[in-house]
Parts: structure tokens; C-alpha cells; sequence
């Protein structure tokens, strides 16, 4: 079992920043593509970004890109998204993911590729 635990979400103005972050416990953290999705009201989760075991791929989906950064330090099992000009539509609650993966290289990015999953923290932006 993998446990996994975000944090750093709240409210804030449109164009501000937030860094969310999500400690994973249970299993070597090294050996898992860890993914961000997230869920607004009345609308289906989505992918937002993944990375691999090692950290050496990424991917984020289209409407974030070039504004959130997936990051990880597996030293403290531990896996970020930075989230820069933030918008309202950014609103929803963001989960953290993680996948068991054999390959370095390898990325995630359907919800169903995915075994163990956070509480999720909710992320709400003002206009």
C-alpha cells in the first residue's frame, strides 16, 4: 500500500501562485510515476501532470502547460506541482497519484493507469 497526503491548497487571486505538495509513505517511492489530477464541481477528474520514477519525463495537460511544473525529491518521497498565473477555472480539488512503474522513462496519464490515490486539497481562485 502506498499512502499519499497532499497539501498547500487555499484561495487566492487569479494570477497568484501556489505550490502544492504530496508525501507519499508506504512503499519506495522511487519505483512509482506520480500524477496530478484534478476535479471541479460538476465535472469529471482530469489529468493535469505526470512524472516519472526518476523525474527524467514529464507531461502536463495542454490547459496548464507553461504555467504548472511537476516536479518530485524522492529523497523525501515527496512529489510538487507549482502552480504559477493561476486562473478561476484552475478551480477544483487537485489529488495526487501514483502508479507502480518498471521503467524510468515511463509516464502515466489516465486516471485509470493509476493504484493509490491522496484526499485531495482544494485549490480556489478569485477573479
Amino acid at each position: 500500500q502506498v499512502q499519499l497526503v497532499e497539501s498547500g491548497g487555499g484561495l487566492v487571486q487569479a494570477g497568484a501562485s501556489l505550490r502544492l505538495s504530496c508525501a507519499a509513505s508506504g512503499r519506495t517511492f522511487s519505483n512509482y510515476v506520480m500524477g496530478w489530477f484534478r476535479q471541479a464541481p460538476g465535472k469529471e477528474r482530469e489529468f493535469v501532470a505526470a512524472i516519472s520514477r526518476r523525474g527524467g519525463s514529464t507531461h502536463s495537460a495542454d490547459t496548464v502547460k507553461g504555467r504548472f511544473t511537476i516536479f518530485r525529491d524522492n529523497a523525501k518521497n515527496t512529489v510538487y506541482l507549482q502552480m504559477n498565473s493561476l486562473k478561476p477555472e484552475d478551480t477544483a480539488v487537485y489529488y495526487c497519484a501514483a502508479a507502480f512503474s518498471g521503467m524510468d522513462q515511463a509516464l502515466k496519464l489516465a486516471i485509470r493507469q493509476y493504484d493509490y490515490w491522496g484526499q485531495g486539497t482544494q485549490v480556489t481562485v478569485s477573479s
